[in-house]
């Protein structure tokens, strides 16, 4: 890139000018001047709640049956506002589960969402029976925030023990696959890749999503899904 003067250089009003578009300005006619990195930036409303929406919508579980709880009410008004999406609330979680069977069965897929631990283990039952009868169901949990992990603490709803793994444990031995979603950067994977084997293996998962990060956003939310199939049943 060379720098050249403009004006007239008597009159004192020679200023510098780049030839290269874009350019700044500089001194040193040899000197280049890179420009910095652009970091990646989420689009609007790349959030990780809207990612999950549209991924129910795009496999075709357009209902949801759902139990409000204070883990999951962010996650929760992302399923509402997605189009073509209806979020329907039920009464309590084995309703919620046992409506997301019946509906796998009729749709091919079907899809519940509650809270954590006093939620999801009110759900295990239903969610055991679609396991038995390899009916791909995706419960969805809203989970602790993702800072409380590691911390010791003891959350409300819980069995007073602040070991947040023992929700997980229980769905591990009903479900194909587990996910617990406290991190954004594998957030895209981690519930793509859920999705996924639930239609692949015709059983049930589990996604556990922190309760902080619904409303986050991450460039990976505006992506493909990971493959999707239904198998025809």
């Amino acid at each position: 890139m060379e720098t050249l003067l403009v004006g007239n250089p008597a009159n004192g009003v020679a200023k510098p000018m780049c030839t290269g578009v874009g350019a700044l300005p500089v001194a040193n006619s040899h000197a280049v001047i890179a420009a910095p990195p652009q970091a990646a930036v989420a689009p609007a409303g790349a959030t990780l709640g809207r990612h999950l929406a549209r991924r129910l919508v795009q496999i075709g579980a357009s209902d949801v049956f759902a139990v409000p709880g204070d883990f999951n009410l962010t996650l929760l008004d992302y399923l509402i506002a997605e189009p073509g999406l209806n979020l329907v609330g039920c009464c309590n979680e084995l309703n919620a589960g046992y409506a997301a069977d019946g509906y796998a069965r009729s749709r091919g897929v079907g899809a519940c969402a509650v809270t954590f631990t006093v939620g999801g283990l009110s759900v295990l039952n239903a969610i055991a029976g679609a396991y038995s009868e390899n009916l791909p169901v995706i419960c969805i949990v809203g989970g602790p925030n993702s800072n409380d992990y590691g911390t010791n603490r003891v959350l409300h709803h819980t069995i007073g023990l602040p070991d947040f793994s023992q929700e997980l444990r229980c769905f591990q031995a009903i479900t194909c696959h587990q996910a617990v979603v406290n991190n954004l950067d594998d957030a895209h994977e981690q519930i793509d890749t859920a999705i996924a084997t639930a239609l692949r293996e015709s059983k049930p998962v589990y996604i556990s999503v922190s309760c902080n990060l619904a409303g986050l956003s991450h460039p990976t939310f505006s992506r493909e899904p990971v493959p999707l199939f239904i198998s025809p049943r």
